[in-house]
């Protein structure tokens, strides 16, 4: 794979062989982030695990202590008192079956998280083959099918992420932009990971943090040694 000079110069800073403590891998994503812009900084954990059963699935949902440093825009699905606490908490969008038609009908996903009322998820069960593909549809084990939207939606606002394991045992979440510097980097990062930690399943077995990576949008990953974050 061809990599540009920045990057290149970038790696060279890090010792691919090594797993570095978290502290020293945030300061390193920060000094190794080659891009003009504000790089959003993401981390890589392969689990023990195996997501094809039912009862090794690890997700949740987390408020980092700094936010994610990107501004959340929220669809909500609510209807009469509860969506007008939606829209006074700053959801960005609220409706009923009116969001529901737009969807359908004009391929609308200018949000990033969609919230939903238990009373709501039979309309927006339509939605299903729509919103499930793009990892949009509402879940009671994310927080995002809840009586209180209002709450659902003033967390997502303050940096509240959703992290789950993808077809290869992988999560991929983003801990925040690399103006954070490292030690809030190093705060939003030991969150994340006490919840993936926490939320280890009792049929899992063997090692359960297979590999742990961060990285910036344009940098190279840093290794972090797994061992010392059980």
């Amino acid at each position: 794979m061809f990599r540009g000079k920045k990057y290149q110069e970038s790696a060279k800073l890090i010792d691919k062989g090594a797993l570095y403590d978290t502290a020293e891998a945030m300061e390193l994503v920060v000094k190794t982030a080659p891009a003009k812009f504000d790089e959003t900084v993401e981390l890589h954990v392969k689990l023990g695990v195996d997501s094809r059963h039912a009862d090794q699935q690890v997700r949740g949902a987390i408020v980092l202590p700094h936010g994610t440093g990107k501004t959340q825009r929220v669809l909500v699905f609510a209807k009469g008192d509860k969506a007008e606490a939606a829209k006074a908490a700053g959801a960005d969008f609220v409706g009923e079956m009116d969001m529901v038609e737009k969807i359908q009908k004009e391929n609308w996903f200018d949000y990033d998280v969609v919230v939903a009322s238990p009373d709501m998820m039979g309309v927006v069960g339509r939605l299903g083959k729509v919103l499930g593909p793009k990892g949009l549809m509402p879940s009671p084990k994310a927080g995002t099918v809840t009586p209180d939207v209002a709450k659902a939606v003033t967390e997502i606002k303050a940096g509240k992420v959703e992290y789950r394991l993808d077809k290869t045992n992988i999560i991929h979440c983003p801990i925040g932009k690399v103006s954070f510097g490292a030690e809030k980097l190093t705060e939003n990062f030991n969150a994340l990971m006490g919840a993936i930690v926490k939320a280890k399943p009792s049929a899992a077995k063997g090692q359960y943090i297979r590999s742990c990576v961060c990285a910036s949008t344009m940098g190279p990953g840093v290794k972090i040694n797994g061992a010392k974050l059980m």
